[in-house]
């Protein structure tokens, strides 16, 4: 098992879901403009990230310059082609999409963050100010 990452930015770009193969694999993917701890802003680093089957719907909903958290795997698997020549591919394959908690957009926000949400029946009536 590979270990997990966390990427802080903004969405950049985002490609369409894609379908492959006839056994109905999905492959979604989108670029980030890294903006976490230790970024320099005037040499900024871009990210090409990927969901996978049922995660490809993760980012919907959401627009470029929105500022997320993607917690990721890294991947990679080697590939030989016809003339014997060996290529190694690596992916960064997110699982969870959270909404950044500094310097977000308002629509950044909005997005699920995984936290429990609240019920009315969890607070007293007595306690509702109106």
């Amino acid at each position: 098992m590979s270990k997990s990452y966390e990427i802080q930015g903004a969405i950049h770009s985002m490609g369409e879901t894609t379908e492959y193969g006839a056994n109905g694999f999905t492959k979604r993917e989108f670029v980030v403009k890294l903006t976490g701890e230790g970024e320099n802003p005037t040499y900024p680093n871009y990210i090409a990230l990927e969901l996978i089957k049922d995660k490809c719907s993760l980012i919907d909903g959401m627009a470029a310059g929105s500022e997320i958290v993607a917690h990721c795997n890294l991947s990679g698997r080697l590939w030989t082609s016809k003339d014997n020549v060996e290529k190694c591919f690596n992916s960064l394959q997110v699982w969870r999409i959270e909404g950044a908690i500094a310097n977000s957009s308002p629509d950044a926000m909005n997005q699920d963050s995984g936290a429990p949400e609240w019920d009315e029946k969890d607070i007293p009536a007595d306690d509702i100010p109106f």
